[in-house]
């Protein structure tokens, strides 16, 4: 079973985690690390000879189109994230068109190739934003994986299907949610990021080995490249949970990264789509 490895290219300060601590006219003014670390995430990657998709902001492509330009001669699909992460849902369907279309613009012409999926900041694709797949459709996407189909304080869409649906009727536009699993009753995130890093790794074992076995399906597993930084500038201003949430478990990650790597197959997000597009999927 080949599963979706994906990178979701930000900086230090560009999640969402400190979006109301750190304001974005003060981007251009801190330290960016995001270069560094996505160049460490295409070592980790070659080391372990695994390919992957970099959903890439397209604030991120414009400042380093050397680095987009890597990450595509190294193998690995390059998507787009957005432009600036602005979560979807604080968007009219006019300003999400254009944020998309400014972002694919630059990360295109950055790497030298067509960009065919996206990411939703934070996963903000949900039931607030029924005109949102609409939208990716019209625009050309072959594949959405914008949809956290849990409950959680900062995203999701529990009422969502758990794998991959057609979310326009009559369009081709395929929908990869990130991956959950059930356990005691619940649907749990089990997908990467946060939970991964603060987690036992053996419950990411678990549940990716019961996704791909039991319920016969890949799993969407995704990362930011800050993630691998244990020694990036603090935020001393955010509120405790968003320190605790960004900061916890960043040493350890690496190496819990590499366990991963070695116990599952894994490959580019448009691979899994290909077979999930033509598999029993919803609608």
């Amino acid at each position: 079973m080949r599963n979706a490895l994906s990178v979701d290219v930000e900086d230090w300060f560009q999640v969402g985690a400190f979006e109301r601590t750190v304001d974005k006219a003060d981007w251009a003014a801190l330290k960016p690390r995001v270069e560094r670390n996505s160049d460490a995430v295409l070592r980790l990657f070659a080391e372990e000879g695994v390919t992957g998709t970099f959903f890439t902001l397209g604030w991120v492509a414009e400042r380093y189109p050397a680095l987009i330009r890597r990450i595509v001669d190294a193998g690995h699909e390059i998507a787009s994230h957005g432009w600036d992460h602005a979560r979807v849902f604080t968007l009219t369907p006019q300003a999400f068109r254009a944020d998309i279309a400014r972002a694919r613009a630059v990360i295109e012409d950055a790497g030298g190739v067509a960009v065919a999926g996206y990411r939703a900041p934070s996963f903000s694709i949900d039931a607030r934003t029924p005109w949102a797949h609409p939208v990716l459709a019209e625009e050309g996407y072959a594949y959405s994986s914008s949809v956290a189909p849990v409950k959680h304080d900062h995203y999701g869409w529990p009422e969502a299907p758990r794998f991959a649906f057609r979310p326009v009727a009559g369009a081709a536009l395929l929908e990869l949610p990130v991956t959950t699993v059930r356990a005691a009753g619940r649907v749990m995130a089990a997908g990467g990021g946060g939970f991964f890093r603060i987690l036992p790794y053996g419950f990411s074992r678990w549940a990716i080995g019961r996704v791909n076995g039991a319920e016969g399906r890949p799993a969407v597993f995704y990362f930011h490249p800050w993630e691998i930084d244990p020694d990036q500038p603090r935020v001393l201003g955010a509120p405790l949970r968003s320190r605790l949430r960004h900061y916890t478990g960043l040493k350890g990650m690496e190496g819990k990264l590499r366990r991963l790597l070695r116990r599952f197959e894994w490959g580019r997000v448009d691979t899994v789509v290909a077979g999930q597009a033509s598999a029993s999927i919803a609608s």
